[in-house]
C-alpha cells in the first residue's frame, strides 16, 4: 500500500533540497533549511523539501545539515553546543532558523523529506512528528538512527508510521542483490523509497536491475542531487519516481506534466 506521503501528489516528485536559494536569496544571504528558503520552495510550487536536523544544546531539533557551522557562518562550534536562541540571532539575518516543529507549522501544505543527521535526535523527534507521519519520511545514511526515529514517533501515539528511506545499509544491499537478480525484498522491508546518487565514485548506483528490483517492491526510486535540466529529463525517462535538487524551481518547470 502507498504510504499518505505520495498519495495525490504530481509525478515524478521533486524534492527542493534544503528548500530552495534564488539568486535574489544568494544576494540578500539566505541560508539553506531556513525559513526563507522553505518559502521560495514552496512559491515555485514544490509539493515536498527535503531537509536535515542536528540538536542543540538546549535539546531542540533544528534544520541544520553540518554538525558545525563553519561552512555557513565561519563558526567552528558544533551545532549542539550552541543554545537555540544563540542560532535564532545568527539566522536571523539569513531567512530564519527553524525547528522541526516550526517548519511542521509555519507550511502545513508541505511534505517534509527530514535527514536525521545524529542519534540524539530520535527521542527528541517522536512527540513532534507523531501528528504529521503523512506528511513526514525519516532518512539517514544510518539505519539504526532511521529506525530508531521511526520507533519513537510510533512510542509517541502515531496511528502509523512515517514513511521512510533506506540508509546505506539497505542501499548497498539492494544494489548487491538486484545486480545478482535476486530479489531484495527482504532488505526493502519497511521501506517506502531508496534515495540514493547515481553514481558514488567509480560505483553505479543507480542501474536498471535496482530500479526494477525496487518498483516491483512496491518502493520508489528518487535519485540526488540533480541540478541540470537534461539529467531530469534523462532520469525522468529512465523511470526514476523523485528528483532531489537544488533548482527546485527550474524541475518544476523541465518535469511539469505535458
Amino acid at each position: 500500500m502507498t504510504h499518505p506521503f505520495f498519495s495525490n501528489a504530481r509525478s515524478p516528485r521533486i524534492f527542493a533540497h534544503r528548500g530552495l536559494v534564488t539568486a535574489a536569496g544568494e544576494e540578500s544571504g539566505v541560508w539553506e533549511n531556513t525559513a526563507g528558503a522553505f518559502a521560495a520552495a514552496h512559491a515555485a510550487g514544490v509539493e515536498y523539501i527535503e531537509t536535515d536536523c542536528q540538536v542543540t544544546a538546549d535539546g531542540d531539533v533544528v534544520l541544520v545539515h553540518d554538525p558545525d557551522l563553519r561552512r555557513l557562518a565561519d563558526d567552528s562550534r558544533a551545532v549542539s553546543e550552541v543554545r537555540t536562541r544563540e542560532l535564532r540571532a545568527l539566522f536571523a539575518d539569513h531567512g530564519g532558523l527553524l525547528t522541526v516543529g516550526d517548519a511542521l507549522s509555519s507550511f502545513p501544505d508541505v511534505r517534509f523529506n527530514i535527514d536525521v543527521k545524529t542519534p540524539a535526535a530520535a527521542g527528541l523527534l517522536g512527540p513532534v512528528l507523531a501528528p504529521h507521519t503523512e506528511r513526514v519520511l525519516i532518512t539517514s545514511f544510518s539505519d539504526a538512527s532511521r529506525r530508531a526515529t521511526v520507533e519513537e514517533v510510533r512510542r509517541a501515539g502515531a496511528a502509523q508510521r512515517p514513511a521512510t528511506s533506506g540508509g546505506r545499509r539497505t542501499i548497498a544491499s539492494a544494489r548487491a542483490l538486484s545486480a545478482l537478480r535476486l530479489s531484495p525484498a527482504r532488505a526493502l522491508r519497511d521501506i517506502d523509497a531508496l534515495q540514493i546518487p547515481e553514481r558514488r565514485g567509480a560505483l553505479t548506483v543507480l542501474t536498471p536491475a535496482l530500479l526494477r528490483a525496487a518498483h516491483r517492491a512496491g518502493i520508489e526510486v528518487h535519485v540526488w542531487t540533480v541540478n541540470d535540466p537534461d539529467e531530469m529529463r534523462r532520469l525522468h525517462r529512465m523511470g526514476v519516481d523523485g528528483i532531489v535538487s537544488d533548482r527546485a524551481d527550474l524541475a518544476v518547470s523541465v518535469l511539469a506534466p505535458e
